[in-house]
């Protein structure tokens, strides 16, 4: 089978690109397809791939590539997939509305639909400014209605969660199979002797809470350090003095502070999250917000705990808790725990699913399609 992996875009090393890397070690004869790519920020491996990016890559590059929302429907579907049989999307943003040949097999692993324009819109909205607002009135039911449209084009889906698998079956009503994402163990080492610092790490973006933990850090006046691009003025103002912020930082200075830190602050209502696990696989424990992706994950007692409410009081209370508690998180089971989402066991796990799921499609067309093309069997 010749075989094409879609995904939205590559602009990092995150959990969606990890899962990625996965698959074109799955698939080493695979072409890669998305919108945009900064191939500079992209691993030896992916880099080594053919990549074919759209007509976005021209027109605003990976710079601009969020303001250009309304048209990556057009620039998925002008990708040629007609000579691919297997097509997989790995989707978060747009990915999934490629168009491929009615006889081929597509597969979507979806780590969240849209979350923009879904459940965590009224979030993005309301942290937006006036021109986006306006951007997002006009074409959010637009968006909605192709999102939609083009669930239908997947033959199947794999969720990267329980909570996704929800999600699915809410907005599209597909049912899905639940794979969950890869952590690579090799890239973390358990540290016995932490320091007193918490850490929050990821893109900070609206949904992700991190201004909840910033008020609640200053408010107790507990070291918080800041990973992660994308922070604002009116954030970084609001700050007390114990609150450090670092912007971006490479996997090996990511790692070191994963190590070192006291524990996690996930304080965002996640897919599945990624980042808690990487901080198990250092041996340290998590404080998440319970819902989402992260009660998968976070089992109070054993790998972090979960505050009920986003607010500073709730957080607080978790934090406290953690202080009193956290010499009783031991790093050989945290790191233990994390062992069960490895990248190996995640590639075979998903290589078996892929693999079912193929075996499964009809070897011709369904009766009521013989019956209206008159389909004769031999």
């Amino acid at each position: 089978m010749k075989v094409a992996l879609v995904h939205y875009w590559l602009i990092g090393m995150r959990g969606g690109e990890r899962v990625l890397e996965a698959l074109a070690e799955l698939y080493p004869e695979a072409d890669i397809f998305c919108l945009v790519a900064d191939f500079d920020k992209l691993s030896p491996a992916l880099r080594k791939r053919r990549i074919q990016t759209s007509f976005l890559q021209k027109i605003g590059g990976v710079k601009f590539y969020q303001k250009m929302l309304p048209l990556m429907p057009a620039a998925l579907e002008s990708f040629d997939l007609t000579e691919y049989d297997l097509v997989i999307s790995s989707e978060a943003g747009p990915a999934k509305g490629v168009i491929t040949r009615p006889d081929a097999i597509h597969i979507c692993y979806c780590h969240s639909p849209m979350r923009y324009i879904w459940d965590l819109a009224p979030q993005y909205y309301a942290a937006a400014g006036t021109f986006t607002k306006l951007f997002m009135r006009l074409t959010g039911s637009w968006l909605r209605t192709w999102d939609v449209t083009t669930s239908a084009r997947v033959d199947h889906f794999i969720a990267n969660s329980e909570y996704v698998a929800k999600r699915l079956w809410r907005f599209y009503r597909r049912e899905s199979i639940i794979v969950n994402p890869p952590v690579d163990l090799s890239r973390f080492t358990a540290n016995k002797s932490p320091e007193a610092f918490y850490i929050c790490a990821g893109q900070i973006t609206p949904y992700k809470r991190i201004d909840l933990a910033i008020e609640t850090f200053t408010k107790l006046g507990l070291p918080l350090v800041v990973i992660g691009a994308g922070a604002t003025a009116k954030m970084k103002a609001s700050a007390g003095e114990n609150i450090t912020f670092v912007g971006s930082l490479s996997d090996g200075e990511m790692a070191d502070y994963f190590s070192k830190c006291r524990a996690l602050v996930f304080p965002g209502l996640e897919d599945f999250g990624i980042v808690p696990l990487e901080v198990m696989a250092s041996g340290r424990p998590v404080v998440a917000y319970g819902r989402g992706g992260a009660c998968e994950t976070v089992i109070p007692g054993q790998t972090g705990l979960l505050f009920d409410t986003q607010s500073v009081e709730s957080l607080s209370e978790a934090i406290l808790e953690m202080e009193k508690t956290h010499s009783e998180y031991s790093p050989d089971r945290l790191r233990a725990f994390a062992a069960q989402f490895d990248k190996s066991k995640f590639s075979e796990r998903l290589k078996q699913t892929l693999d079912n799921l193929i075996s499964d499609m009809p070897k011709q067309p369904p009766r009521r399609i013989q019956a209206a093309i008159g389909f004769k069997r031999r």
